[in-house]
């Protein structure tokens, strides 16, 4: 069994088309890495301005000077620090941005011309208590990650897709006609499959963590998301958790969301007659929540958040609640995924096993 699962590797990653889609996500990896490092943007009020490494060097000595737990003393501290010396013409003073710990401050203490709005941080965060810091590298890390493993899931149906229908043009004739043919060499690509998703995955999330270590460095990993700048939906998630919490989430759910690709794209792989309409179903299928008109507060969302795409996308499905023991609803999307998994396993099995050759 082990030199069929390895020959299915073998099979998998030799095809052009999954070095092709592999290496197009790996490049998209460092192209969005490097694209939002270059395009950061950060001035200090006073004289520092600049982009790229410097932008992020006046970040990080910002928020080292402000850094550790944020407290009414520290937010007068920052208004006054802050305070916009020119006429906003109009404009929100929320909308302005200077830095990313001012467009955090202002997002939630600020007025329309950027005076202090009278809020103290009870009255914004509740009893919760928000430790502040570097936390803007990392949370653009976490928004990069929804595309790229949304990009991810494609390349997964792409390199699956042909694991079943692609014998189906006259090896299948060979193989379902071997002594194993219909029980270890079906099981071996099913393993094969799932392997080849998870090393491809790892390999990815490695790559992105390592590239996002190496231009922000470590620091901010322990600072709560509810204190993030004005862009970041990552503040649509109403849990007082660290950046670095948030990114385990995160990888977790991408993970389940490829898992669930793979069980899909599997069932359809051994249903289908060829792969070009194995890959088109099953990506369909993965899209299909995007065409489904329920919002956030109807009673199916909590199960509409646990389909494979909302895995990827991630905060949908991380703003839904707590299960208890501030357990987070997320979680939910691990036997999501394995139940997808298994019926896919369940379904591309029989599906091969009973496929009539010619």
């Amino acid at each position: 069994m082990k030199n069929l699962i390895q020959f299915e590797l073998r099979k998998i990653f030799a095809r052009r088309l999954t070095q092709a889609s592999v290496t197009a996500i790996l490049l998209l990896s460092g192209f969005l890495c490097f694209i939002t490092y270059h395009n950061m943007y950060a001035f200090d009020g006073i004289s520092k301005e600049g982009s790229g490494q410097a932008a992020v060097e006046i970040d990080k000595t910002i928020a080292e000077k402000y850094a550790g737990i944020l407290t009414d003393k520290k937010v007068q501290q920052m208004m006054e620090d802050f305070k916009p010396a020119q006429d906003l013409h109009g404009m929100n003073a929320a909308y302005l941005y200077q830095n990313a710990m001012q467009s955090a401050l202002f997002r939630r203490f600020s007025d329309l011309e950027g005076s202090w709005n009278g809020l103290s941080v009870s009255d914004v965060f509740g009893e919760e208590e928000i430790k502040i810091g570097y936390t803007y590298g990392w949370l653009q890390t976490s928004q990069n990650m929804v595309r790229i493993f949304l990009f991810l899931s494609l390349v997964i149906a792409i390199m699956t897709a042909p694991v079943f229908s692609g014998e189906y043009g006259g090896l299948d004739n060979i193989i379902l006609t071997s002594k194993y043919g219909k029980t270890k060499c079906a099981t071996a690509k099913i393993i094969g499959s799932i392997l080849a998703a998870l090393i491809v995955t790892a390999a990815v999330s490695a790559m992105n963590l390592i590239l996002s270590f190496m231009l922000y460095g470590s620091s901010g990993l322990d600072c709560s998301i509810l204190f993030a700048p004005a862009d970041f939906v990552e503040g649509y998630i109403p849990f007082n958790i660290t950046c670095g919490v948030l990114l385990q989430y995160q990888f977790l759910l991408g993970f389940t969301s490829v898992i669930s690709a793979t069980g899909i794209t599997l069932a359809l792989s051994a249903l289908c007659k060829n792969q070009t309409a194995a890959l088109v179903a099953s990506t369909a299928i993965y899209l299909f929540p995007i065409v489904l008109p329920v919002s956030q507060t109807s009673p199916f969302f909590k199960i509409i958040a646990l389909l494979p795409l909302n895995h990827a996308q991630f905060v949908s499905l991380m703003s839904v609640g707590q299960m208890g023991s501030n357990v987070l609803y997320a979680l939910l999307a691990v036997p999501a995924a394995l139940i997808i998994m298994g019926i896919g396993i369940v379904i591309s099995h029989r599906a091969f096993a009973r496929h009539q050759v010619t």
